[in-house]
């Protein structure tokens, strides 16, 4: 998962394009927005993690840094 790469989805798609490309994703159908990453899994890493902050921002009127700050202590959360 790469910071940087999430970002920048955040802050060029909107949620129903990071949405629609979670699901061409899921489908294996080509994809219409650019999603950077090393593989095919990382991608859609970098997209569903861009789509739960994104959603947070939104419903919760917050900035990115505090999003993402919720979304890593979710993810710790779970693994530990």
């Amino acid at each position: 998962m790469q910071l940087p790469l999430i970002k920048n989805l955040v802050e060029t798609y909107s949620l129903e394009q990071l949405r629609t490309a979670e699901n061409a994703m899921m489908d294996e159908t080509p994809l219409e927005i650019t999603v950077e990453g090393k593989d095919e899994g990382e991608q859609l890493t970098h997209v569903l993690a861009a789509i739960d902050i994104k959603h947070d921002m939104e419903k919760n009127n917050l900035d990115y840094r505090t999003a993402l700050r919720n979304y890593t202590q979710r993810v710790r959360n779970s693994i530990s």
